[in-house]
């Protein structure tokens, strides 16, 4: 093939990754959501997680920047294109006792991992069969990922969205009519106090709210943290249960010794051998050294993988203790109420309204206005969580003379 032609060849892929890049970005841009159904810890699971997974999957099938995956070195019996197809789709290995940094420091050795190695010897040594499933790994393991979005956004059930459609732009309500701008209606006065109205309304008949929201958002905050020690093992298993240390390996040993656990563990020389018959039937052994360009990438995916497992998990594990604590506080302290709703309230709230508000409804209500109040301008929020507060106290009111009434009685 001629020079001009891999020039072109090599132009496409280029074209075709920016491409595959590109549509990435546009499907993981970072824009406010139009409906808030989660937590940022949430969005580190369905979002940077998965960004990394599919980033990560794209580059270790990307040829123009580690070159070919595999290239073996041996001798004239096998052509170099079959030893290489042979290679990456069996298994290359590396001697145990060749991973030795001081035969290496010495020049005894030309490689880790790569030494003398006989046929049918009882030699120790590390067979190498990862690699030509790793993008198919990081792809599944980012649809794993997904999974419990997808679940949390069946289970709300668009709760959420049909509240937040109602109020839409009733912020600029402040006309007597319906207001029309570019394809979007401003609600008259009238409307917009009929619809908060109709959502005080729900919450204190109850009706639309019920327990089990809350529930069902804290199972899937539960699942995503054992989806987390579930990606550990999966990880773990595949790389032959070396990724269980890796990070921390790595971490403590740094990559100054001449043979380090990434040489072990993603080695870029390994031995390979094809068994051919010769012209009389004997089987022939030919011996090579292939380089593994793509093991230059690997290492660095996934040890960079091994700290953000252990980040995330964190994460999660805090944002559980938050939701803990949330249960706890939500109808004991006015002050962890007026810390929650501050940024949705403007101004300062009323100690009385929060106090009936967060006291008397459920643990489920209560989350539901934390969630409602990301969604919706903080005027109209304040509007209807005094009104919630309001019909709460007149609630409580036209239940207490009914009851001093059952006590005279007796």
């Amino acid at each position: 093939m001629s020079s001009s032609k891999k020039d072109v060849l090599k132009t496409r892929e280029n074209m075709s990754l920016v491409k595959t890049f590109g549509s990435i970005k546009d499907n993981f841009k970072l824009k406010p959501q139009q409906y808030i159904i989660d937590n940022w810890v949430f969005k580190l699971h369905y979002k940077a997680t998965v960004l990394f997974f599919l980033v990560a999957s794209i580059l270790v099938t990307s040829r123009q920047y580690i070159g070919e995956h595999i290239r073996c070195i041996s001798d004239k019996g096998v052509p170099e294109h079959v030893m290489n197809t042979y290679c990456f789709f069996t298994t290359t290995f590396t001697v145990v006792k060749a991973l030795d940094d001081k035969l290496l420091d010495t020049g005894n050795l030309a490689h880790p991992g790569v030494g003398p190695y006989g046929i049918d010897s009882p030699e120790p040594i590390i067979r190498h069969a990862y690699y030509q499933w790793v993008p198919f790994v990081l792809f599944f393991q980012a649809i794993m990922f997904y999974i419990t979005h997808l679940m949390w956004k069946k289970l709300e059930g668009g709760r959420l969205r049909f509240l937040v459609d109602s109020l839409k732009w009733t912020a600029f309500s402040l006309e007597d009519k319906e207001m029309k701008v570019g394809d979007n209606k401003i609600p008259s006065k009238s409307d917009k106090e009929a619809k908060i109205m109709q959502i005080r309304k729900l919450f204190l008949d109850g009706m639309y709210i019920n327990k089990y929201w809350s529930v069902k958002l804290m199972i899937c905050e539960i699942l995503n943290l054992l989806h987390i020690v579930l990606q550990f093992y999966i990880t773990d298993k595949f790389l032959d249960y070396r990724f269980n240390d890796l990070g921390s390996t790595v971490w403590n040993e740094g990559l100054d010794s001449s043979v380090d656990v990434l040489d072990e563990v993603f080695p870029k020389i390994t031995k390979c051998t094809f068994h051919k018959y010769g012209p009389s039937g004997s089987i022939q052994f030919h011996d090579a050294m292939c380089i593994m360009a793509l093991n230059i990438i690997n290492d660095k995916i996934y040890t960079g993988l091994w700290f953000w497992f252990i980040f995330i998990f964190i994460c999660t594990a805090l944002g559980l203790l938050w939701r803990l604590l949330t249960i706890v506080m939500h109808a004991r302290s006015r002050g962890f109420n007026r810390m929650v709703f501050a940024s949705s309230c403007p101004g300062r709230l009323n100690p009385w309204n929060v106090l009936n508000v967060s006291k008397h409804y459920s643990y489920t209500d209560w989350l539901f206005l934390v969630y409602l109040s990301k969604n919706i301008d903080p005027v109209v929020f304040k509007e209807i969580f005094v009104g919630i507060a309001e019909d709460m106290e007149e609630k409580r009111s036209l239940k207490q003379p009914l009851i001093n009434d059952s006590m005279d009685l007796y």
